[in-house]
């Protein structure tokens, strides 16, 4: 069975901590993509962009995504470049899974960024970084997304309630 519900957005978004408060509230499991790559792996991300690059890094996303699709009944969070490869774009659009992308203005990612060295792709300039990741991936996010949910200046449990309505009403 796939999932219920699949999270895309940015770094910050809040994709780990709505999606965690999400599956608690529908009484689902929570994974996160990247989570599952650590898992499968034993190795961070940070570790895998380090010692393969990037493109090593997509394609295990990938394959774990396309897993994650087929077999995964719970809530699911996409790391925030998944949906730069096209196979995970096809993947998304042809699952049938509300796709609930998660946004927030840039101050409020790098707020939430800021206690975290764990993201390769903002190493440096964070906020030049994340306006360049914004540039490229919204129209991917938006490409795939079924709904866009705000989580900026919104605790984590109203966000989540938020969704779970929309998913009951059959509107996400």
């Amino acid at each position: 069975m796939p999932p219920r519900v699949v999270l895309v957005g940015l770094p910050g978004a809040g994709k780990s901590s709505v999606g965690a408060e999400l599956g608690r509230r529908l009484e689902l499991p929570f994974a996160d993509t990247d989570e599952l790559i650590t898992r499968q792996t034993g190795r961070s991300v940070a570790d895998i962009f380090a010692q393969q690059g990037e493109l090593a890094f997509r394609q295990l996303e990938a394959d774990m995504v396309a897993e994650a699709l087929a077999g995964f009944d719970g809530v699911l969070a996409l790391g925030g470049g998944a949906v730069s490869t096209e196979s995970v774009r096809a993947d998304l659009l042809g699952c049938g899974v509300p796709v609930v992308l998660l946004t927030a203005g840039p101050g409020e990612l790098l707020r939430r960024l800021a206690a975290s060295d764990a993201r390769p792709l903002l190493a440096g300039d964070s906020a030049a970084r994340l306006a360049e990741l914004t540039a490229v991936r919204e129209p991917l996010y938006r490409a795939v997304a079924t709904a866009s949910v705000d989580t900026g200046d919104r605790a984590v449990a109203e966000v989540a309630a938020d969704i779970a309505d929309r998913l009951a009403a059959g509107k996400p």
